[in-house]
């Protein structure tokens, strides 16, 4: 025998001494009632694929169903450029019906080769309504079967829609795809992720743009007995080391209303960015969010509008002084110079962050157009009482040179 072999059977010797690891389930192990498989307790079936089999379950919301204050006929309305303005011209024609809606359950959050996406949601209209698809692994070991389906189904779809997926959810399942030698099937298809727009939109209003949050504010849906998200992953640890399956309805039945949400809020939040004028927005912090977006694109008017909206509507003083000074700011880029004028005369009459900057531009304007030096130079003086600084001195410098050389000083 070769010293090779000899090193070979040694390790093989060593490894087989080795005890495997002693799991310890998380409470005492499950009756025997609440050990019966996955289907005796959710609606659904084991499917066969070429590579071995998982569990998948199925429901439907019929059109005339509401989630919260939407229809699902509700999202069949929508124009196919609906996503335009939201994807910066990517999804400027999509048939509604060729978009999926997804969100995963898994095995932590910190992602990497050894977290497992052990529930799959998928979502889509269809002539009917709106129906779910859930693949679900039964154990690790029905993950090449899970994501073979889902490949499959993905097929029949152009555009993705998550919340949060395009860090998390999407390069999740590539990984997972590679380690089961499988080519992801993503690549073909455009990625909208409503985090982004919902961020624009809500983040000055609500204290958190989570999905849930939003679920409540926006869709006026509240969930009864909801499982929180950080109890997923070991409940599901839990049934993989007793067999719990009773436990995994909660899971199911989380997944189905992120995906339903999910949405009912993409046929709210880019029709915002789609005509910003017509949605009937109610509060005036989301006013001043989508204005601060439209200002971004280019979008002038909009903003304008939105802004003036927004301080009609009531904000806090903080926000309100900044949005006075932003719609200001456009008054002038657009050359309504009167306007501009009488919103940072506003914010030169009450203490805020933005009086120094309002004193130097009315000082601007008094110079250049009104051609009024005195008016000008104390214009900064007062910005200069409150923000001293080398531009606004040789600003005063410069005037008091025109004063003198007109013999106003």
């Amino acid at each position: 025998m070769s010293n090779l072999q000899e090193k070979l059977a040694f390790l093989r010797r060593k490894i087989a001494s080795i005890e495997p690891p002693a799991f310890s389930p998380i409470g005492p192990a499950a009756p025997a009632e609440e050990r019966k498989s996955i289907d005796q307790w959710i609606d659904g079936a084991v499917i066969a694929t070429e590579r071995g089999s998982h569990f998948e379950s199925e429901r439907a919301w019929k059109n005339h169903q509401r989630h919260g204050n939407v229809y699902v006929s509700d999202l069949q309305e929508v124009e196919r450029n609906w996503l335009a303005a939201i994807s910066d011209g990517a999804l400027a024609d999509v048939d509604p019906r060729r978009v999926v809606f997804l969100d995963t359950e898994t095995t932590g959050l910190a992602g990497g080769s050894g977290t497992y996406a052990f529930l799959i949601g998928v979502g889509a209209l269809d002539e009917h309504g709106f129906s779910l698809k859930q693949y679900f692994l039964r154990d690790y070991t029905d993950e090449p079967s899970q994501l073979t389906a889902l490949a499959a189904d993905l097929e029949k779809y152009d555009v993705l829609v998550t919340y949060n997926g395009r860090a998390y959810d999407q390069p999740l399942l590539e990984t997972r795809f590679r380690m089961s030698r499988m080519k992801p099937p993503f690549a073909r298809m455009t990625h909208l992720d409503l985090l982004y727009g919902a961020r624009r939109l809500y983040k000055l209003q609500l204290d958190s743009c989570r999905l849930v949050h939003l679920e409540g504010e926006i869709l006026g849906v509240e969930r009864i007995d909801d499982l929180p998200g950080a109890l997923i992953p070991n409940l599901y640890f839990d049934y993989l080391r007793t067999g719990a399956a009773h436990r995994m309805a909660s899971i199911f039945e989380h997944n189905a209303f992120d995906i339903l949400s999910l949405a009912c809020l993409t046929g709210i939040i880019p029709r915002a960015f789609h005509a910003p004028l017509e949605v009937p927005l109610r509060r005036g912090a989301e006013m001043v969010g989508l204005a601060r977006w439209l200002r971004g694109a280019d979008r002038i008017d909009e903003a304008i509008t939105l802004f003036r909206r927004g301080l009609a509507a009531g904000l806090n003083d903080e926000l309100a002084f900044r949005t006075t000074w932003d719609c200001a700011l456009l008054e002038k880029k657009r050359g309504n110079e009167a306007a501009s004028v009488e919103l940072f005369t506003e914010l030169i009459g009450t203490p805020n962050p933005h009086r120094a900057g309002a004193f130097e531009e009315l000082a601007k304007y008094y110079e250049h157009i009104e051609k009024n030096y005195l008016l000008a130079l104390d214009l900064t003086e007062q910005a200069l009482s409150f923000a001293p600084c080398e531009p606004l001195q040789r600003r005063r410098s410069r005037l008091e040179k025109k004063a003198i050389s007109r013999r106003l000083l």
